[in-house]
């Protein structure tokens, strides 16, 4: 019995969880691009959000922006403005928003859109022929999404 009211505590536990994330799709921006809910359900861990800033194959921010937190990471881009002091200029709101879909604020933007899953344009076609069809998943996950607002959220002018 303890074991079966274990697994259906787990099991509730996992699903409340689950249920609090937003889908790509169903991301509410606000008139200037913010997104004032947690995509997620779960605050961010701002120790995880600095691994995916600077981790190649997730979120590569240090290959556009310049970070000091993270000078150990090599290859530090200038195409878009140093995160040194992001979280005094942005909100967590305005942040998210920034992070899940920049071209909301920013409509020109070279930054990707990160929690993003239709809309891109698929150039295989046009040299090959047969570009997949199949839909995308983000770049991120909505929770490396909270993790980067967290993590960005602690970078203070000095």
């Amino acid at each position: 019995m303890k074991l079966t009211s274990l697994t259906l505590a787990l099991s509730l536990a996992g699903n409340a969880v689950w249920a609090g994330e937003v889908a790509p799709k169903a991301v509410q921006y606000g008139e200037d691009g913010e997104v004032a809910a947690s995509l997620s359900g779960v605050a961010g861990d701002a120790v995880n959000g600095a691994l995916v800033v600077g981790t190649k194959s997730k979120g590569n921010c240090v290959s556009c922006h310049q970070l000091t937190a993270l000078a150990d990471v090599p290859f530090h881009g200038e195409i878009g403005p140093s995160l040194d002091g992001a979280g005094d200029r942005w909100t967590a709101e305005e942040l998210r928003g920034l992070v899940a879909n920049a071209k909301m604020t920013f409509e020109g933007t070279m930054m990707p859109a990160f929690y993003k899953v239709d809309g891109f344009i698929r150039p295989g076609d046009a040299y090959t022929g047969d570009a997949g069809t199949e839909p995308l998943p983000p770049i991120l996950t909505a929770q490396e999404i909270e993790d980067v607002v967290a993590f960005l959220a602690t970078l203070k002018e000095e």
